[in-house]
């Protein structure tokens, strides 16, 4: 073979050895995330969606995150739905639900405060107004505070400004007897009333529980109110009826038929009650009422 064909010969069977070089497979550019999201089922999510009340992508954003480990993700989405809460305490949450529980002679009061009657209602809410109710009838008002966590899950999951509100336990002296009431609207409670009579028969200490349902006295009896608050009105209504060109010595007169007025818009004891027949003191006979608690939704 002559130089100039060996030479040829020997660069053609370069080209072949580096067009026959095994093709080497580039790694599949895949995340891990991409990776995990694949082991990730509709099931999970839609578990996770119902325990913690998540949007889909967030609950599916935070399984994948957490590996599929499903308390991972809860605890991940209760932490991030908290930091949202906190920015949503300053928002008005006039709305909510009354729990009333009641057995022997004692009666307590639990309201949860939230921003729409919507989730006023929901069974969320009012499920855990009554859990509470119960938990405190039995064991004092202290316990109230052993559902704060739930309390947080409940904001985190409605993404409202949810907050326990009033907590009262009402406890009967020995011989005295406790009545309650509770108005309910579109199945959630909005007015609880819990009345205490001494010598007073359940149904009459019961008219009186609806009366103050519906007229909302903010005093048992005259001598309750603040004295500077009675003096401010008096003082008023003077001012009122010498405006009116009233005569000078009916002042004191038509200023005390004004200020009785005034008392029975305020106190429970002052209160027309059968169509302003008799007044709430009247009614009982010879017993009387030594206490109430009323917590209103809005109030």
């Amino acid at each position: 073979m002559q130089p100039k064909q060996a030479r040829q010969a020997t660069q053609l069977n370069r080209t072949k050895s580096q067009t026959q070089q095994p093709t080497r497979l580039k790694p599949h550019n895949r995340s891990i995330g991409e990776n995990r999201k694949m082991s990730i089922s509709a099931k999970d999510v839609k578990a996770l969606r119902d325990a913690t009340g998540a949007g889909m992508m967030d609950a599916k954003k935070s399984l994948v995150e957490c590996d599929g480990d499903m308390d991972a993700a809860t605890q991940l989405l209760r932490e991030k739905g908290l930091a949202k809460a906190a920015a949503r305490s300053d928002r008005d949450n006039d709305e909510g639900t009354i729990a009333l529980a009641a057995a022997d002679n004692v009666a307590a009061i639990v309201q949860i405060k939230t921003e729409t009657d919507f989730s006023a209602k929901s069974d969320a809410v009012t499920s855990l107004a009554s859990a509470i109710a119960d938990d405190v009838l039995m064991r004092g008002p202290g316990a109230a505070n052993e559902h704060s966590a739930a309390i947080e899950d409940l904001r985190v999951k409605i993404k409202e400004n949810v907050e326990l509100g009033t907590v009262e336990r009402i406890e009967g002296a020995q011989g005295n007897t406790i009545d309650t009431y509770l108005h309910s609207q579109d199945g959630r409670g909005v007015n609880a009333v819990v009345v205490e009579g001494s010598g007073v028969s359940r149904d009459d200490l019961h008219q009186v529980a609806l009366h103050i349902a519906f007229a909302k006295p903010s005093y048992l009896s005259s001598d309750e109110v603040p004295a500077a608050e009675a003096d401010k009105e008096r003082t008023s209504l003077l001012e009122i009826t010498k405006a009116e060109g009233k005569p000078e010595q009916a002042w004191d007169k038509i200023v005390d038929g004004r200020m009785r007025g005034w008392y029975a818009e305020r106190v429970l004891l002052e209160q027309g009650l059968h169509g302003d027949k008799i007044t709430v003191k009247s009614s009982l006979g010879g017993g009387s009422i030594a206490r109430f608690v009323q917590v209103v939704i809005g109030t």
